[in-house]
């Protein structure tokens, strides 16, 4: 699929080595997980099949085609992976249409990273349909540039999303902080050569070296974001 993201122009924030920061979506800036959750146990209810509540962990974070191909061989429901792809993404952008929750620390973390100028990425696994529904709660005018799963070959958890992300912003993928929820987006980001902030939402994230775990959003700002790139990364 052809991309819509434009190529931007950008610079690096002053006084710090960060050039950019980039955000997932679903879990990290809006309380959207359970959200799809809940449209999956719905749509295989109505399929005759029960989700075990372990399967959650496997499909969070997950780009659609491969969560949805990993509920199928997990039930062996008769139904298509496209027809069910579009299925859960419909159900879903049915749900979310009134606008989703933020989580904790988000709007303010916008708001800063907006008014000092800092290029920012929204980063998702999701479609485009999806995300320009979510940004209407989010604030598109938030973000320099919004990166979709449907716009590229290959999404989380392969690195290409951030590294398109870096390219358009024209900054390289090392001086840009990643905010993830889940080890899938954490896995991407990581292989991109970022450097990351985990705030897990579903399934806990261990800390390792170039990653900072943190309980949530509420404890991040732009002083910490640019400490990323100076100082180790450490986790709680």
């Amino acid at each position: 699929m052809t991309s819509s993201i434009p190529v931007v122009d950008t610079r690096s924030a002053a006084g710090s080595a960060l050039q950019a920061v980039l955000l997932d979506m679903d879990g990290t800036l809006v309380d959207t997980e359970g959200f799809w959750w809940e449209v999956e146990v719905a749509v295989f209810a109505e399929l005759g099949h029960q989700l075990l509540e372990e399967y959650r962990e496997v499909v969070v974070g997950g780009p659609m085609a491969r969560s949805a191909a990993f509920l199928i061989r997990a039930t062996g429901a008769k139904i298509a992976l496209t027809e069910l792809t579009v299925l859960l993404n419909t159900r879903f952008s049915r749900m979310i249409g009134q606008g989703v929750p933020l989580m904790p620390g988000a709007r303010r973390l916008l708001a800063e990273l907006a008014a000092h100028s800092v290029p920012t990425a929204l980063v998702s696994a999701s479609h485009r349909e999806i995300i320009d529904r979510v940004l209407t709660t989010l604030g598109r005018e938030n973000f320099t540039l919004t990166v979709a799963g449907d716009e590229i070959e290959r999404t989380k958890p392969h690195p290409d999303p951030y590294l398109l992300a870096a390219a358009r912003l024209g900054v390289e993928p090392g001086r840009c902080a990643v905010v993830e929820d889940t080890m899938t987006g954490v896995t991407a980001a990581e292989a991109a050569g970022c450097r990351v902030v985990a705030v897990p939402s579903v399934a806990p994230i261990p800390a390792a070296a170039g990653r900072t775990v943190v309980g949530s959003l509420e404890e991040v700002d732009l002083g910490f974001l640019r400490g990323l790139m100076t100082s180790p990364a450490t986790g709680r």
